[in-house]
């Protein structure tokens, strides 16, 4: 009981802690959009960086927020996995001609945009998979982290709520995706890469998914025919093949995790031993 009353608290400390400071840091005025939304999206990622930086510092660096191991071997699988995550549905959907794309626009600065995603989306992974998953994992185990961070990730993306039960689904399926990345790797570089060029590619070059309404899309991509498939109103992140894409790489990623030798044994036995007990 002691045990979950100080993880709540200090998770909760943690998530408010990041809250109140992305609250109190107003986004200063620019009539550059790009700018400006580089600046809204710069402030809640140094504050997060801030947070993490200070509870990793309380935990007495005994918690692992991001690891640089096997730097590029996790880079390619973060390059070679997003390109297929977005890839294979995004081929698939032009394939049965639900997406089909009329033209291009130009877009000013498009680097700047396309940076903006990129320090969103560690932002997000350090917010739902860095300090808060690795407490909770070390103090219980993987699939209790993987279940309150899916949580926490899904609450974040609300909307998907008020677009229906296929976008919800495939919001859990993308947490559970960068999750079982992330156990696979053992860092938290893979999931920011892939979930990077899931969300630049995808939205500020396809226009297909969906971020702040200021971002801008590089081709007019027109999303049509049935809505299972074509995903409607929410376009890519609402059809049913994001859904089976995402089953299929967590499967991908999630089984060589099982099969590892010390992943999830070492975790129980750790436990055990902590409990004071010994194993027969």
């Amino acid at each position: 009981m002691r045990k979950i009353f100080f993880t709540v608290i200090k998770a909760f400390l943690f998530f408010v802690g990041w809250v109140l400071a992305v609250s109190l840091i107003s986004v200063p005025e620019f009539e550059n959009p790009a700018v400006w939304r580089f600046a809204a999206e710069l402030i809640p990622f140094l504050c997060i960086v801030g947070m993490s930086i200070l509870f990793w510092m309380i935990e007495k660096r005994k918690v692992q927020i991001i690891s640089f191991s096997d730097l590029p071997k996790n880079c390619l699988v973060g390059i070679i996995g997003g390109g297929i995550w977005l890839g294979s549905a995004a081929f698939i959907m032009l394939f049965i001609g639900v997406l089909k794309i009329s033209d291009a626009d130009s877009i000013p600065m498009l680097w700047l945009w396309i940076f903006s995603v990129f320090i969103n989306t560690i932002m997000q992974e350090l917010l739902v998979r860095g300090y808060l998953y690795q407490v909770i994992k070390r103090e219980y185990n993987v699939i209790a982290a993987a279940v309150i961070s899916t949580a926490l990730f899904t609450f974040m993306h609300g909307g998907a709520f008020e677009a229906g039960i296929i976008p919800v689904l495939n919001v859990v399926t993308m947490s559970f995706l960068m999750t079982a990345v992330l156990e696979y790797t053992h860092s938290l570089l893979a999931p920011v890469i892939m979930h990077f060029l899931w969300n630049s590619a995808g939205a500020v070059i396809l226009g297909g998914v969906s971020l702040a309404e200021d971002y801008p899309h590089l081709l007019n991509a027109v999303f049509s025919g049935n809505i299972l498939l074509s995903g409607g109103i929410c376009k890519m992140e609402g059809s049913i093949i994001v859904l089976l894409v995402n089953m299929v790489l967590i499967g991908f990623f999630i089984v060589p995790v099982f099969q590892m030798k010390g992943d999830f044994s070492y975790e129980a036995e750790h436990s055990y031993q902590k409990s004071g007990r010994s194993r027969s």
